[in-house]
This record gives C-alpha cells, sequence and structure tokens, in this order.
C-alpha cells in the first residue's frame, strides 16, 4: 500500500478523497490554488501545496505544477479526482513516466475510452449495446454523409468524438440542415477539444440516462455495481441521481451489468469507471464511459457498501478486488441532490461568503461538502459547493427522508439550486419515478419565476 498519495483536484472530491487515505492510513498531500487557500481539506492537510493562481490553467490543469508537488513531498501515487485531469491521458502518461503511479486506468484505457469513436468500436466487438450509428468518424464526402444519414434514420445527433460536458453535439431533423449541422460541429470540436473529428448517431427521442459503476483491478477480476439514474439534468449537466433506477427490471440490469464487466477484463481496464446508457422502450444504448470516479459515486456506495474510492486506491496499489460479483447485495433505496452556488432558477453564478452553512443530519442522511461557516466560494470554478444524499430501505422513503434534509439545510449568503431540488421532491411525476432526460427542461419552462 502507498505511504503517501497527492490529490491532484480541489472543492469536496478532494475532501473526499483526503478521508478515503486517512482510512488507509496513507498521508495525503493536498494541492491548491491561491483562491483555494482558505478550502477545509487544506486546513486538514498534514501537507499542503500551492501550485498556482486561481485560473485553472495555471493551477489545476498545470501539469509541470502537480507533478512538482509530488516530486518535493515524496509522494507515490497521484490521485486526479474527477474534472481536470481526471481523463487526460497524456497527464496519466506523464505520472507514471515521473515514477508516480496514477490512480485510475492506464493511458491506453483512458485514451481508447477517451474517444468515443474507438469507445464505440470497442464497445461494439465486446458484444455492449450501442445506438445506432456511423461506423466510426464521418467523412467529408457530403453525398457520404447523406447516405449515413438515411441508413441510420431522422433525427440524427452528430457529436464531437474528443466531446464531453455537453458540448460539441448537434441535433439534425432534416437532410436539408444535414451537412452545414455536421461542418458547424467539426469547427466547434476542433476549437473546444483540438479534435475535429465527428461522428453520427440515432436521436433518441425520450430516453432515460442510466449508468452501471464497475470497479477492475489489473489481474482481470472486474464487478459491477448495480445501477444509477441521472436523468435529470440541464442542458446535460446532471442536477440529481439516484439508485437503484426506478421501474427497470433486475434482469436486465444483470445482463448489461455482466457485459459491462466482460468488456472491461477484455480491453484491461483497471479502476473505477462508469458505462453510461440511453435507455429507451426496453432498451440500453451505450453511449459513453468514464474512466474516472464519478460525482454521483455516493450513491451506488449507500446502496452496496463498497467504498469506491478506498477500492480506487487498493486497486492502483496492486491490490485484488477484495469482493467477488457475488458479494455486491444491492440494499435499499439512495438520492443525491447537487447543491450548486447558483439561482435556482436561472442558474447564474453566486460565488461569495457563505455566512450561514447548516447542512441536516439524522439516520441515512451524507453530506459531502468542503463548505463552512464563512467560506468563500471563489467565481473561478464549477458552481458545486456539496452533494446532499440520502439512504433509505425503499425509494418512497429515501424521497421522504430527502425533503426532510432539504429542509433542515441552511446556507445564507449565497444563492444555491435548494429551493429547485425541495420543488423537485415534491413533483407528482419524478415522485412515480423514471422521468426522461428532458424533464427538468421542460418542467423549468412551466415553472418560470
Amino acid at each position: 500500500m502507498f505511504k503517501k498519495i497527492l490529490v491532484a483536484n480541489r472543492g469536496e472530491i478532494a475532501l473526499r478523497v483526503q478521508r478515503a487515505c486517512r482510512e488507509l492510513g496513507i498521508k495525503a498531500v493536498m494541492v491548491y490554488s491561491e483562491a483555494d487557500r482558505e478550502a477545509k481539506y487544506v486546513k486538514l492537510a498534514e501537507e499542503a501545496v500551492c501550485i498556482g493562481p486561481a485560473p485553472s490553467a495555471q493551477s489545476y490543469l498545470n501539469m509541470p505544477a502537480i507533478i512538482s508537488a509530488a516530486e518535493v513531498t515524496d509522494a507515490e501515487a497521484i490521485h486526479p479526482g474527477y474534472g481536470f485531469l481526471s481523463e487526460n491521458a497524456d497527464f496519466a502518461e506523464r505520472v507514471e513516466k515521473s515514477g508516480f503511479q496514477f490512480i485510475g486506468p492506464t493511458p491506453e484505457s483512458i485514451r481508447m475510452m477517451g474517444d468515443k469513436v474507438s469507445a464505440k468500436q470497442a464497445m461494439i466487438k465486446a458484444g455492449v449495446p450501442c445506438v445506432p450509428g456511423s461506423e466510426g468518424e464521418l467523412p467529408d464526402n457530403p453525398a457520404e454523409i447523406r447516405r449515413i444519414a438515411k441508413t441510420v434514420g431522422y433525427p440524427v445527433i452528430i457529436k464531437a468524438a474528443g466531446g464531453g460536458g455537453g458540448r460539441g453535439m448537434r441535433v439534425v431533423h432534416t437532410e436539408a440542415a444535414l451537412v452545414n449541422a455536421v461542418q458547424m460541429t467539426k469547427a466547434e470540436a476542433l476549437a473546444a477539444f483540438g479534435n475535429g473529428a465527428v461522428y453520427m448517431e440515432k436521436f433518441l427521442q425520450d430516453p432515460r440516462h442510466v449508468e452501471i459503476q464497475i470497479l477492475a483491478d489489473k489481474y482481470k477480476n472486474a464487478v459491477y455495481l448495480g445501477e444509477r439514474d441521472c436523468s435529470m439534468q440541464r442542458r446535460h449537466q446532471k442536477v440529481m441521481e439516484e439508485a437503484p433506477a426506478p421501474g427497470i427490471p433486475r434482469k436486465l440490469i444483470e445482463k448489461i451489468g455482466e457485459r459491462c464487466a466482460a468488456a472491461c477484463k477484455k480491453i484491461g481496464y483497471r479502476g473505477a469507471g462508469t458505462f453510461e446508457f440511453l435507455y429507451e422502450n426496453g432498451e440500453f444504448y451505450f453511449i459513453e464511459m468514464n474512466t474516472r470516479v464519478q460525482v454521483e459515486h455516493p450513491v451506488t456506495e449507500l446502496i452496496t457498501g463498497v467504498d469506491i474510492v478506498k477500492t480506487q486506491i487498493m486497486v492502483a496499489a496492486g491490490e485484488k478486488l477484495p469482493f467477488t460479483q457475488r458479494d455486491i447485495v444491492l440494499r435499499g433505496h439512495a438520492i443525491e441532490c447537487r447543491v450548486n452556488a447558483e439561482d435556482p432558477y436561472n442558474f447564474m453564478p453566486s460565488p461569495g461568503r457563505i455566512t450561514l452553512w447548516h447542512p441536516p443530519g439524522g439516520p441515512g442522511v451524507r453530506v459531502d461538502s468542503h463548505v463552512y461557516n464563512n467560506y468563500f466560494v471563489p467565481s473561478n470554478y464549477d458552481s458545486m459547493i456539496g452533494k446532499i444524499i440520502v439512504h433509505a430501505d425503499t425509494r418512497e422513503m429515501a424521497l421522504a427522508r430527502m425533503r426532510s434534509a432539504l429542509g433542515e439545510m441552511v446556507v445564507e449568503g449565497i444563492k444555491t439550486n435548494i429551493p429547485l431540488h425541495r420543488d423537485l421532491l415534491v413533483d407528482a411525476k419524478f415522485m412515480a419515478g423514471g422521468t426522461n432526460i428532458h424533464y427538468l427542461e421542460e418542467w423549468l419552462a412551466h415553472h418560470k419565476r
């Protein structure tokens, strides 16, 4: 096991990894930008290194600064958290070439799954169902593009091969708009991701977003930890997640989960990963794989009893998975609400000083947050300041527990999206379960403030 790990991230995930290290008896080195000097995990750290000014390009995305911090503190491994450099194959490669262990998959796996075209091809080979679409990158020939679209059937969606975070995609309903849409998406993709390759998929009208969490070690052992429903989204950004997904037959989840675990063994995957699917009319369609720990990992931890972050560290240190598929038993229901520093209805960021922070408590309530009274929320980063997660025996009990937790939560000095969560928790369609990925945006259009 490692003696010292450098945590190359910020916010609640930095604190989450710091806690996992403590439980494993590992020293955690925290890095921070000048804007995060007052963060809780920095104050709690045994060692902390400032890696640059507030802009993330000069700090959390600064590979030489992070590797230098690992060198000067004698860390043995680097945990990238999520976001920033967590799915950057070049960073993983530089970490390993510098003599440190990267806590995540191999650079080859990150590259393969980071390019949506090669990921889809790998999944087709492994027998994982994919959305009908182009066989790979779209050609330049307009006639050929039109032929592919006709075969797939309108509407289609054009996506950037190197994209993510909801950027670099465009829905096309007619042949007349097709070629222009492909050219615009290519130009956008090149500007945003440095990769102009795009591909085409059938645009599913009302799907749900359901994902399968896996863990794998380097000895080709892989297990799946059930599923999460992440359909409550705005502009492709998740707002609320739950596990298990309401109303999907267990047998179907087991079938798709087994295929995901088998795919990991086939490609030699190591660490934590998430297979993301669109689910419509009883069918699963693979869209992408996230090669890191995810924001919503706590709901899976609560229904399985598996500590995903600790397991990530253990398999990176060369240990075997401490459990088999037979050991994974799902218990109860968990829901997570992301708490963002933003206006709850127009989503304008609301940075500033938190004058009062009173998180909820009680049985089955977990709050993952780096925030405290008098903490200043910087304007330089993502607006998420924490997560409220609840667990109960049934979905109905979990909904009631989350309503109670949101009722207890007090944040003053800045705006948060907690009022939005409170409204959604009493919405009849959400309470019934199984809303699709467009539901929240339609709901917001009808509930304009």
